[in-house]
């Protein structure tokens, strides 16, 4: 593969069953001049399985933003890169955004090489709206920005999809079940497409019960969490019954803006709904 300007291909691999390779990947992989892995060592290992004996360069985290310029230069000079992550589809919670954005800019052709994505081939097994959804990827690290994060998306109505690292799995599903209600239908998955693969179907709460009693055996791996949108206020301008008999027993005792914000900390609904309709009941 060579023209006047070289090409990037963004390739998607195996999230763990190799079987999920396409023959276009491997194609793609065996032909270019240059593979920009995240980690050569796992790379690697996927190469010699199907016999591909391209040059590997790191491209990962900590020098994607160094090693873009360079990249760069390779693909000016006519040169063909594929661009992987660990597994799956690069750029998704992986590396790859400089590279690539830098590459448009620069009037370099970008084509992808779909596959794998474990946000995908999770929301297709579980059961959760799939016509509209948000990919939030990893929640932050510490506590506190993680209570942030949640409480942020506490009214989403579109579906979440979130990744988790095995060793934060308890605290986060502990921290949904606390922020968006116990009662919200979730889904875990686990080791997608590989031997040891388990989804669970649950409430927020019944999920926190169950991973918190878990041995770490059943801990590994990496997550997918899939939780339902919030339907408090899927519909702007309209609440449900207990919402309104909580505000007007709130306006019973307190202002009408007093009894709206009471009533958004009680059912998590939007005060500003909340507001509206006790204004209209005030009058009535």
């Amino acid at each position: 593969m060579s023209n006047d300007v070289g090409t990037l291909y963004v390739v998607a691999t195996p999230i763990g069953n190799l079987e999920d390779m396409t023959h276009r990947a491997v194609r793609i992989l065996s032909e270019v001049e240059l593979i920009a892995a995240e980690d050569t060592r796992v790379s690697r290992k996927l190469l010699h399985h199907y016999g591909i004996s391209t040059r590997l360069t790191a491209c990962h985290e900590h020098n994607e933003r160094n090693k873009t310029r360079n990249l760069l230069r390779f693909l000016q000079q006519g040169k063909c890169i594929a661009l992987i992550s660990d597994a799956g589809t690069p750029l998704i919670s992986d590396p790859g955004f400089r590279l690539v954005r830098s590459a448009i800019e620069n009037g370099i052709r970008v084509i992808p090489v779909p596959g794998a994505c474990a946000a995908i081939a999770a929301l297709s097994s579980a059961g959760l709206p799939t016509d509209s959804f948000s990919f939030e990827g990893f929640a932050p690290a510490k506590k506190g920005a993680r209570a942030k994060f949640f409480e942020e998306r506490k009214h989403e109505t579109r579906t979440l999809i979130f990744y988790e690292a095995s060793h934060r799995i308890v605290a986060s599903i502990g921290d949904m079940a606390a922020i968006f209600g116990p009662t919200r239908k979730a889904v875990i998955a686990r080791e997608l497409t590989k031997k040891f693969e388990t989804i669970r179907y649950a409430t927020l709460g019944g999920l926190c019960a169950e991973v918190a009693s878990q041995d770490a055996k059943h801990l590994r791996g990496e997550f997918v969490v899939l939780v339902e949108g919030s339907r408090a206020n899927a519909v702007p301008g309209t609440l449900d019954g207990e919402a309104k008999r909580i505000v007007q027993i709130l306006l019973r005792q307190l202002s009408t803006k007093q009894a709206a914000a009471l009533a958004a900390e009680i059912t998590g609904v939007r005060k500003h709904e909340l507001y509206r309709f006790a204004l209209s009941a005030k009058d009535t």
